[in-house]
């Protein structure tokens, strides 16, 4: 058996998620099934699942093969089986005990802010328009309090038997122009941590919220203490390192 290292970016825009889901198009869906007719049927492991409209600039699937083929041949394959949507990046054999998922090291997210008075419909599907003048240094003094190892249950859709302790190895707020960016990189996320954390910082930075006040909302542990979630379509996976 071989195991393959699939790299792949896409636009989450008409898609419902990653996660395959019964009759809603999602990437995990198309993406086995352009493998399948590659390969045959399989199950994919994902290094980290997207929401629907979130997007993917580096994404990681990894899958077993028992008859092996040219890694070169899935890539050019694959690329033109998929939408245009999908996009693999590169293919590559790896140990039997790589997985996707459980051999990640980190995830890297990045959210974009258009922040000024009028949209922009150039950048509709991959940032939120947020027209209210914003403080990126208070904002940066919201999420500098979130770094470290904490109970991210404030700021996480909860899962039934699973742990809200996350580890926020850096995450940093700047203004590119227009723009204002955030990159946060954890050992992994929980469902919606990363779209909650913008939305609080979001209230910083227009002054409603003291970023004095977030080490509190966090140690409430309560996911009403903190301000909702930001839009998906403003979240791309940037990067997924490994040891």
């Amino acid at each position: 058996m071989t195991t393959y290292r699939l790299d792949l970016s896409y636009d989450g825009t008409g898609f419902h998620g990653y996660a395959k889901q019964p009759d809603m198009r999602t990437v995990q869906g198309e993406l086995e099934a352009a493998l399948a007719r590659i390969v045959g049927p399989l199950e994919t492991v994902v290094a980290g699942r997207t929401d629907a409209g979130v997007h993917a600039k580096h994404q990681v699937v990894s899958f077993s093969l028992d008859d092996p083929i040219e890694p070169a041949v899935i890539v050019r394959r694959l690329n033109g089986l998929l939408d245009d949507a999908i996009v693999v990046l590169g293919c590559s054999g790896v140990t039997d005990t790589f997985s996707a998922r459980f051999s990640a090291a980190s995830r890297t997210y990045q959210y974009m802010i258009l922040n000024r008075e009028a949209p922009d419909p150039l950048v509709r599907f991959t940032s939120w328009h947020v027209p209210y003048l914003l403080d990126v240094d208070a904002m940066q003094g919201a999420v500098a309090a979130l770094i470290g190892e904490h109970d991210f249950a404030s700021f996480c859709r909860k899962a039934e038997g699973r742990s809200t302790v996350r580890k926020v190895l850096d995450a940093s707020w700047r203004r590119n122009g227009v723009m204002v960016e955030l990159q946060i990189t954890a050992t992994s996320f929980c469902h919606q941590m990363v779209r909650s954390i913008v939305a609080l910082c979001v209230e910083v930075g227009r002054g409603r919220v003291p970023a004095s006040g977030v080490p509190a909302i966090l140690e409430v542990r309560d996911r009403a203490a903190a301000k909702g979630a930001a839009p998906p379509h403003g979240l791309t996976l940037w990067n997924v390192s490994y040891d």
